[in-house]
C-alpha cells in the first residue's frame, strides 16, 4: 500500500472544503492509504494542480460559483488524460442526473454526511490505486 493518497478539493467555500476534510479524517478506511488534502478554491487552481500530477482522488462541489463542480468535472473528464475519479458533492438528490452528465464517479449529498462520504471516497480510492498497481 502507498503511503498517502492525494485528495483534491474543489470549493469555494472554506467551510465546505473543512467539512470534506473532517468528513474523510486521516483515512477514510482501514484498507487505503492515508491521505493528504490538496485545497483549491478556483478553477485555474484545480486545471494547475491536476496538470502537475499525483492526485488521486478529485472532490469536487457542485454548489461552487462561477465555475461548478458539474462543469469542471466534465471539463477535466475531456481534458486531463487519465483523470482521477471524481467524487461530486451536490445540493439534492434530485441533482444526480446532472452528476451523470458531468461524468462524476459518484456523488454526495450536501451537507457532507461523514460515513457516506468516507465510504464513498474509500471505494474510489480503492478503484484507483488498483489501477494504478
Amino acid at each position: 500500500m502507498q503511503p498517502t493518497a492525494t485528495v483534491l478539493v474543489y470549493s469555494d467555500n472554506a467551510h465546505t472544503r473543512e467539512q470534506v476534510k473532517l468528513a474523510a479524517g486521516r483515512r477514510p478506511a482501514a484498507d487505503v492509504p492515508q491521505v493528504e488534502f490538496l485545497e483549491c478554491a478556483t478553477l485555474p487552481a484545480v486545471l494547475d494542480a491536476l496538470d502537475h500530477g499525483g492526485v488521486d482522488v478529485c472532490v469536487l462541489d457542485g454548489e461552487t460559483a462561477p465555475a461548478g463542480g458539474m462543469g469542471v468535472c466534465r471539463q477535466i473528464k475531456d481534458e486531463i488524460f487519465r483523470c482521477p475519479p471524481v467524487l461530486l458533492l451536490i445540493g439534492r438528490p434530485q441533482d444526480a442526473w446532472l452528476a451523470t452528465w458531468s461524468r462524476a464517479d459518484a456523488t454526495v449529498t450536501l451537507p457532507v454526511e461523514p460515513v457516506e462520504f468516507a465510504d464513498s471516497l474509500a471505494a474510489l480510492l480503492r478503484s484507483r490505486l488498483s489501477v494504478g498497481a
